[in-house]
């Protein structure tokens, strides 16, 4: 048996997806599990995910409370494992991802690239024998199932990890604006107290 990793994308709804193809042989029993590690520029909705699992049964399990409001220069990469099912030899797994608020530039910058990297891909199966013909490769630890309720051994294989990353562009606010809009909102805010002041004085309050 071989495999190989289709590819490793973004689509136009902002999903990470990777498609993977499993060649001749492919074994019974063989599960896969996708290992992302994300950057602190963008963030998953468990909220959302819960709502897909209900949906179209993604498998996903989040390494770490994800904080939804936290700007992205407050906020760390984590860890998220999917547990897509296998369809005649192919998987396909679509997980959706959300831009973190980022710091406006002073610069004149009007996007921040956001990396990806390709997430790892592991292997187990109940005859593990069955998949050492992956070589290089090494053997970690890893949730059994999304309910985490047991650890089992995987195998990684280590030479599918070759596509560059892929990136997400974030809109920045211009910097340069914020005292001038401090000061307009200040001033709005002035002239709207003194309008209202003086219609209450005049007219009294009903």
């Amino acid at each position: 048996m071989y495999c190989l990793l289709g590819s490793f994308w973004i689509n136009a709804s902002r999903d990470l997806v990777t498609t993977v193809d499993f060649g001749p042989g492919f074994p019974d029993g063989l599960e896969a599990l996708l290992v992302h590690r994300l950057p602190s520029g963008i963030y998953i909705d468990q909220y959302q995910l819960a709502s897909l699992k209900e949906d179209t049964g993604l498998q996903v399990l989040l390494g770490s409370v994800v904080d939804l409001e936290a700007p992205a220069h407050t906020s760390e990469e984590f860890i998220v494992l999917v547990y897509p099912a296998l369809d005649q030899g192919s998987l396909k797994a679509t997980l959706p991802i959300h831009g973190r608020y980022h710091k406006p530039s002073l610069a004149g910058k009007r996007f921040e690239l956001v990396e990806i990297k390709l997430p790892k891909l592991i292997l187990r199966t109940d005859t593990c024998t069955q998949l050492i013909s992956f070589p290089p490769y090494k053997i970690v630890d890893a949730p059994c199932t999304v309910h985490n309720l047991s650890i089992c051994q995987w195998l990684d294989i280590q030479h599918l990890q070759e596509q560059d990353p892929v990136s997400l562009e974030i809109p920045l606010g211009d910097g340069s604006l914020v005292e001038p809009v401090c000061a307009g909102t200040l001033l709005v805010t002035l002239l709207c107290c003194v309008i209202l002041s003086r219609s209450i004085w005049r007219h009294g309050v009903f």
